[in-house]
Formats: structure tokens, sequence, C-alpha cells
């Protein structure tokens, strides 16, 4: 695994980092072959994919670009709390991707169906290998209590699931989500990690120097097996480093 750490000024540098990492994705896709994608929910990630859709709605080959999405509240599309309603009215709505390269979970439908689904739907459209979907890029987000995905502490049984998608329940609310699990992170060819604000900056630390406890924090075991892992930071998020 190649390991690296940037670490940025403001949320503007880091989506330019974050969308230079997909057009050279893109340019280096085989020809007849399509660049995957798995977007993550929050609010960082809303303000870099409307830095995307603002800057680079001309510059991406969109067209070359599967979207899939790492986790997913059970929820309709439609619901305030849809991480697919976010990216398709923060970006997907502003940049020329055909409708039919865009796979989002069915997060409206029973749990365990929506992830039996989703896992299918990966089988179908991305390359697998050794039983695991491959997702070119696999975008993830860092809890202030180290999950990542919709895998918390207290399911961290789901990093290690052998189905690529699984049923999470969030330990507070109780509210069912769809996630994907630790095989198919650590089988994408690239993982980023986006962390911003001064709340993340201790968990930040806390995983990637392996603190005491770090097996028990689901974002630390990520680890791509033969890909590349890349943390895009913000000065307060890597203020404890």
């Amino acid at each position: 695994m190649k390991k690296h750490v940037q670490i940025f000024k403001n949320i503007a540098d880091l989506s330019e980092y974050f969308a230079a990492l997909i057009m050279s994705g893109v340019q280096n896709t085989p020809e007849g072959r399509s660049f995957s994608i798995a977007l993550s929910g929050g609010s960082t990630p809303k303000a870099v994919f409307e830095y995307l859709a603002t800057h680079f709605a001309d510059q991406i080959a969109w067209d070359k670009v599967q979207v899939f999405w790492s986790d997913e509240r059970c929820v309709p599309p439609d619901s305030p709390e849809s991480n697919y309603r976010m990216a398709k009215e923060s970006l997907l709505d502003c940049v020329p991707i055909p409708a039919g390269r865009i796979f989002r979970i069915p997060g409206e439908a029973d749990p365990a169906t929506a992830a039996a689904q989703y896992t299918e739907t990966a089988h179908q459209n991305l390359i697998v290998s050794n039983g695991v979907p491959v997702f070119d890029l696999l975008m993830l987000g860092l809890g202030e209590d180290g999950h990542t995905a919709s895998i918390f502490p207290n399911n961290i049984h789901l990093f290690h699931s052998d189905h690529p998608f699984e049923v999470a329940e969030h330990p507070q609310s109780g509210q069912q989500r769809i996630t994907v699990t630790g095989n198919t992170i650590n089988h994408a060819n690239v993982v980023v990690f986006i962390a911003t604000g001064a709340a993340k900056a201790e968990m930040v630390a806390n995983v990637l120097a392996k603190k005491p406890g770090w097996e028990q924090l689901p974002a630390a075991l990520v680890n791509p097996e033969a890909g590349k892992l890349v943390w895009l930071l913000d000065e307060a998020a890597a203020a404890g480093l």
C-alpha cells in the first residue's frame, strides 16, 4: 500500500486536488472501460462536489465515469437525508454524466434486499477480482468516533464481512444504512479519505499514528491491498499530526 497525506489551506485547494485525481484516473482508463467512483455523504463532500460542478463540469470526461456510493441511509431518494440526493443536487445534475452510469443505493427498499441488490449491481458493472468488485476510486469520510462509510466501532465486524455491502445501524439514532464493507474498501485501486475541521483533528491523529485502541477504529483498518491510500486534510484537521 502507498499512503499519501496532503494538507490544504482551504476546501477549494483540497477540491482542486481531488478533481485532479478524478481527471487523471479518467485519462488513464483504457479505451472501452469506465472509471468507477464511489461517493460519500457529508458536508465536506458536498462542498467538494459543488466545487467540481462549478470548475470541472467541462474539464472531466464525465461520460466515462460510473458513479456509485460507499454508503446510504435507508431513506427514499428524495429525502433530505439521502446521500444520493445530496450528490445529485450538488454535482450530478450539473455535469454531463449519462443517467445510465449513475448507480444509487435503493435506500427506500427493504434494507437486506437493498444491500443484496447493490452487491449485484457492483458485480455486474465493475471489474471483479477474487469475487470482490473493484472501485477505481472510493471516497470515504472520517467520523469523530473513528467510523468510516457506515461502519461504526460498535459494528466493526462489518469491516470483515465477505459481502461487499451490508446493512448497518447508527449507534445513536438506530437508523439503518447500507454500507460498503472493509474487504471491498481494501480492494479499491485508490481510497481517498477527506476530513476537515478541528473536530476531526484528534481522530485523524489517532488513526494515522495507530494510537492505542486503533484496532477498534474502522477507519484505521483501511489498508488497500494493492492500491493507494490518500488522505486529504485541511490544516485544522491535520493539527494533531
